[in-house]
């Protein structure tokens, strides 16, 4: 597998995620898009297009890894979507049916293409996280939104004792962990990220209030 950014090809993806060339295929169908939309629409930073493979599609992928694969037939809940990372991917990938939650119209619509050109198990939900009717999921993931403690008031209406979340976190990481720890008792596991080592992906699970 190659070590870099811009140097990390599909073709790198491929080896590293053990996918089909079927789900690559598909994956190359979402890049393409996102490159022609990127043009018009600020759908990620333009610094990262020629890195995507790595700083998207990998990074997104890397979740993957723990979430059990149970023929697709888990809900999984995707907050501030954006351009589908890491919710698109992870339906791409096969591991269940994700409910993409994105208020922007215009990201909406790309998302909806992404879908339609893949075949993704992938419903797209105009709107505000605090304003979606609530319904129960197995997962929960969000990247780049908000810290944690906010995350967490954002999604508990969704969860319940067996909802798992799955954070990409930076280097601000513990300090958002201590300011939840305020509000919140979960259960905790962390995981370096494979793409980033300042970098982590945070595992809640048991997720509750403390009053």
């Amino acid at each position: 597998m190659t070590g870099g950014k811009s140097s990390f090809t599909p073709d790198d993806f491929f080896r590293a995620c053990d996918v089909s060339r079927e789900t690559l295929d598909r994956l190359r169908v979402y890049a393409a898009l996102l490159k022609k939309w990127q043009k018009s629409i600020n759908l990620v930073s333009p610094q990262t297009v020629q890195d995507m493979w790595w700083r998207h599609f990998y990074d997104s992928a890397q979740l993957a890894a723990l979430i059990p694969d149970r023929a697709g037939d888990l809900k999984i809940l995707d907050i501030g979507s954006g351009a589908g990372f890491p919710g698109l991917v992870l339906s791409i990938l096969g591991r269940g049916s994700v409910h993409l939650v994105e208020s922007n119209s215009k990201k909406c619509a790309f998302l909806r293409q992404v879908i339609r050109e893949t075949g993704a198990r992938a419903e797209v939900h105009q709107s505000r996280i605090e304003d979606l009717p609530p319904f129960a999921v197995d997962y929960v993931t969000s990247r780049a939104l908000a810290p944690l403690d906010r995350l967490l008031h954002w999604v508990v209406p969704f969860v319940t004792p067996q909802t798992i979340c799955l954070f990409p976190k930076g280097q601000s990481a513990e300090a958002e962990l201590k300011q939840a720890q305020k509000n919140w008792r979960f259960s905790l596991k962390k995981y370096t990220s494979r793409t980033e080592e300042s970098a982590m992906i945070l595992k809640l699970g048991k997720i509750r209030t403390l009053d």
